[in-house]
């Protein structure tokens, strides 16, 4: 389970927005729906993540923030030590929601 609560702590305040993009860009990258957001690769590349907060809005018990989420991927090869194919890095985009429950910080995330 994802907890934000320096997020929540930021809510509403000009620090926001900032708070936000450094808290979900330190998350670790398994704990974030990104492969149905795959459009080049076929694997999330072992590389930092990049924020952007799209919107934010109270929605009574829980903020819901949208978010996108810049990250890499690649196309795996067969590993074989023989095998030509390079390792690219393929630029990758996706948005994410993510609901913060206002008593908790517990939040759930998904692709938008």
């Amino acid at each position: 389970m994802i907890r934000l609560p320096k997020v929540l702590d930021a809510w509403q305040t000009p620090a926001f927005k900032e708070v936000f993009e450094q808290e979900v860009g330190a998350l670790d990258r398994s704990l974030l729906p990104l492969q149905p957001g795959l459009s080049h690769g076929s694997h999330i590349a072992d590389e930092a993540i990049g924020v952007m907060l799209l919107s934010a809005v109270d929605a009574g018990s829980s903020v819901q923030v949208r978010a996108g989420i810049f990250f890499s991927s690649i196309i795996a090869g067969c590993s074989c030590a023989d095998d030509p194919t390079p390792v690219d890095r393929n630029s990758e985009y996706c948005e994410l929601q993510f609901d913060i429950d206002k008593r908790s910080a517990d939040t759930q995330v998904r692709c938008c």
